[in-house]
């Protein structure tokens, strides 16, 4: 039987590349950092350097900065590989075959997703040895584009639904994940590795995913795009699942064109997924769309959720008002929102149900080496592992998810056509009352602390995501700026299917403003001479 360790799958990549490092100035940081994908596709196409470079390049970065240097602890492991597929797609464009924009175009995978030549653990030690020898048929896709897919990146365990006093970011497989703009911050999670590697150039792009905000909260939190796309325009088979009402991959990147260029690859339709059965029809080049006048002549609605509790943020979502209008929209003020309140009391029925079942059917085609094969027996094994699994929090969600009934409960029936008439409802309604196009929200509040222990504090809020989370419809984040240091992110919620018009506002909202700033990875904001005035005592 083939054992292969995770952590030692990386401690002997980076040490390939060991020699290279260096925590001031990582090598190739010239060739990579902030360098978007038509950037890297152009100095490919030119001669200018060649994949295996990239790969190179990306790998020295990982290890001057991921383990030591900022230590982000972002990565959980790297593809053994990553340089051969590199060289082969090098020889492909010798020949003269080129995929498309994303050929030999390196990326980072959450863990939560299978891929063929690493462990797929969602952060868990129950799953380290579960090297299943498959592509998710979404990372199939990004192979099949040119993508190099070099290594899994860290996220909250169990993609944050293991307790109820969770830390966002922390893994017993990754440790805590550290936001690059203040590394006493939090990243947000689930997908907080993809965010923090994102930000600090570990690849030209990432893959995060998210059941209600786990792809906008760490993309608004790192300064980046991030895309929740229609539920079922991208396949979930071949991911660690919480809820087939809400799952879904997709992209993080530094720009709305790069998140483009990824969802035109990934997306489509997967038979093993019956949620996809119409993604081919509504798949296409969404990069086509994308064009600098798009807000001209849109009507926005203006969710002010969130609101009111820090005063940076809301300045820079009245910058951002201003802006829109600027480009040409029309933004108008929703007077009645959609009760949230009333949708999120639903979804912990929804999902603690859908849990129990799916991660029972995941776990019976995990690899033959994982104990596990039910709800029950990861609730045993992080019992038995408690020193490593649990030394932080505890894991309230797993027993209330192994206490729900199936599928067929009446109790998650109701739960769910409720919750989802309320979540659909309340999108479509608010849209067609005021004649919107989309409707614009903060995505949340700034990044949190986290102590010395790891535990996060503040109210780092995610305010825009149960709407569309529990819909299905499309949510996308495009950051407005930095509040006393840390980025937030402007959402754009839209109905079912209407992830290319999310992006062509998005991009026209950031070619308009271009308000990302690239992190500094400074120790604390408490150093920076605006944030030192910001704290002191009045005079």
């Amino acid at each position: 039987m083939r054992r292969i360790v995770t952590t030692l799958i990386f401690a002997l990549a980076l040490a390939a590349c060991a020699n290279l490092a260096s925590t001031s100035s990582p090598p190739g940081a010239n060739l990579i950092e902030e360098r978007s994908i038509s950037d890297l596709q152009a100095d490919l196409t030119a001669g200018r350097t060649t994949s295996e470079a990239l790969v190179e390049a990306y790998l020295a970065r990982i290890s001057a900065m991921d383990r030591t240097g900022p230590t982000l602890r972002a990565v959980i492991s790297l593809s053994p590989n990553a340089a051969s597929d590199a060289r082969a797609l090098d020889a492909e464009r010798r020949a003269g075959r080129v995929r498309g924009p994303l050929h030999g175009i390196p990326v980072l995978i959450k863990d939560n997703i299978e891929t063929r030549d690493l462990p797929t653990t969602a952060g868990s030690l129950a799953l380290r040895e579960n090297m299943t020898d498959r592509d998710a048929p979404m990372a199939a896709r990004l192979r099949e584009a040119g993508a190099i897919l070099i290594g899994k990146t860290n996220l909250s365990e169990w993609a944050n639904y293991r307790s109820t006093r969770s830390i966002s970011g922390w893994s017993a497989m990754g440790g805590l994940v550290r936001n690059p703009y203040a590394l006493d911050r939090n990243a947000c999670g689930s997908s907080s590795g993809s965010g923090a590697a994102a930000a600090a150039s570990y690849a030209a792009a990432t893959i995060g995913t998210e059941t209600s905000g786990s792809i906008v909260c760490p993309s608004s939190m790192n300064g980046l795009v991030g895309l929740k796309p229609t539920v079922g325009l991208v396949s979930r088979n071949g991911i660690v699942p919480i809820s087939h009402t809400m799952d879904t991959p997709g992209p993080m990147t530094r720009s709305v064109m790069d998140a483009a260029l990824i969802l035109t690859a990934i997306a489509g339709t997967d038979p093993a997924d019956k949620a996809t059965a119409d993604a081919e029809r509504y798949k296409k080049d969404y990069t086509a769309g994308l064009k600098t006048d798009a807000l001209k002549g849109r009507r926005l609605g203006v969710v002010r959720i969130g609101l009111g509790g820090h005063p940076g943020t809301d300045k820079l979502f009245e910058q951002a008002l201003v802006d829109l209008r600027a480009a040409g929209a029309q933004v108008v003020d929703i007077t009645q929102p959609p009760d949230q309140q009333a949708i999120g009391a639903l979804t912990g029925i929804i999902m603690q149900t859908e849990f129990k079942v799916g991660i029972a059917s995941y776990l019976a085609k995990a690899a033959p080496a994982v104990r596990v094969r039910t709800l029950t027996d990861l609730i045993a094994f992080n019992k038995q592992s408690e020193a490593q699994e649990m030394p932080l929090f505890g894991q309230e969600i797993f027993e209330l998810a192994e206490a729900r009934n199936g599928l067929d409960d009446p109790k998650y029936i109701e739960a769910l056509a409720a919750g989802r008439r309320l979540a659909s409802e309340g999108i479509d309604r608010t849209l067609a009352a005021d004649q919107l196009d989309a409707i614009i929200a903060i995505t949340g509040g700034p990044a949190s602390f986290s102590d010395p222990a790891g535990v996060a504090r503040g109210a780092a809020i995610n305010v825009a995501t149960i709407l569309p989370a529990l819909s299905g419809y499309p949510h996308l984040t495009v950051p407005m700026g930095l509040a006393n240091g840390l980025p937030i992110g402007l959402s754009f919620i839209g109905p079912a299917w209407s992830d290319g018009d999310l992006l062509a506002m998005g991009h026209a909202y950031e070619h308009a403003t271009m308000r990302r700033v690239p992190p500094t990875y400074i120790a604390s904001l408490s150093q920076t001479p605006e944030t030192a005035r910001a704290l002191a005592p009045a005079q």
